[in-house]
């Protein structure tokens, strides 16, 4: 199937000296010099950097989810900071907070290691509900308050979180609202036979592979901008419409075998995020402009964890990524 845009709507024209996507072959190389295989995982990290998002891992432990993160933060040369996310963990600990200087009877300020550039949250479902409440600030206002002031974060600021799906023992269960606030959640699963081979070479080598940083915190935020012009027509935005709406009502778009599966349906955030990954992807395509293909590729990401099921939903053992493939292979694609 092919797809061109409306020809009389202007698109970015790219020259080759304009070109600004010329730095990810090498950054993927890099990061493939640490990584076996997870080619999706690592594309979807990209997608959540490039589009100015979030991103929510879900895997059994093992999987190399903190080392990607940490890998992809050795690449970018950015700046990064790792939070281990505890049942005893304080606001104060993830923000910052005061500290009283009895020398000069003032209060200066500490800030907490969600000040960085890439903020590795590990077993994010293991904090109560006070610090969710404290990062859930961080990342939708982008900024923090500490006493009375109020501190932006970085330009280039993006929180990876990771959770397991297997020990519910001691979690706090993200809320709705929260899980909305991530961008992509990504399902993280078994390597090859193959590819589990080469890690075991790899990881019990004599000297362990590491990432050298091949772009720049500035070269990233430049990609961003480019990515904001990539082209989505009209007709692909109708198309992630019905697509969100198809998880609201399914009944109206011709789902009624949906219906009693769906307890809530993607909040407009969703239909957002779809056009800002798909612009991320068309970009680590080398394309200009979103193709339907784009949509479909990312859709599972954008809104698996935005979709409520029912609990006959639970019963029948339906899944939101079956939801989502029911509503991908209805909606007509333009």
């Amino acid at each position: 199937m092919t797809y061109s845009p409306t020809p009389h709507t202007p698109r970015v024209s790219w020259s080759p000296s304009a070109r600004t996507d010329h730095f990810i072959p090498a950054l993927v190389d890099e990061i493939g010099k640490v990584l076996v295989g997870q080619e999706t995982l690592v594309s979807r990290v990209l997608i959540a950097l490039l589009a100015d998002g979030h991103i929510l891992l879900e895997g059994v432990p093992g999987l190399a989810k903190t080392l990607t993160i940490q890998t992809v933060a050795e690449a970018v040369a950015a700046q990064f900071s790792r939070i281990q996310f505890t049942p005893d963990l304080l606001p104060a600990d993830l923000v910052g907070t005061q500290i009283y200087n009895p020398r000069t009877a003032e209060f200066t300020v500490h800030k907490g290691p969600i000040f960085a550039n890439l903020v590795l949250a590990d077993e994010i479902n293991r904090a109560p509900p006070k610090v969710q409440s404290a990062l859930l600030e961080a990342m939708q206002e982008r900024q923090v308050t500490i006493g009375d002031e109020t501190f932006k974060m970085h330009d280039l600021f993006m929180v990876m979180a990771t959770q397991n799906p297997i020990e519910q023992e001691g979690t706090y269960p993200l809320p709705e609202a929260q899980l909305d606030r991530f961008m992509l959640k990504v399902h993280v699963g078994y390597p090859s036979r193959d590819e589990e081979r080469l890690i075991i070479e790899r990881m019990t080598a004599p000297h362990q592979p590491a990432a050298r940083p091949v772009v720049n915190v500035y070269t990233i935020l430049n990609a961003r901008n480019t990515v904001n012009q990539i082209y989505v027509d009209d007709k692909i935005k109708e198309y992630v419409l019905d697509l969100v709406a198809a998880t609201r009502t399914p009944k109206g778009k011709g789902l009624r075998d949906l219906r009693p599966f769906i307890a809530f349906g993607a909040s407009p955030r969703a239909s957002i995020n779809l056009v800002k990954a798909a612009r991320a992807y068309a970009f680590l395509c080398g394309r200009d402009y979103v193709i339907p293909e784009d949509i479909k590729e990312i859709a599972h990401d954008v809104l698996r964890h935005r979709i409520i099921t029912t609990y006959e939903a639970e019963a029948q053992n339906v899944t939101t990524d079956q939801i989502i493939s029911t509503i991908l292979d209805h909606i007509p694609v333009p």
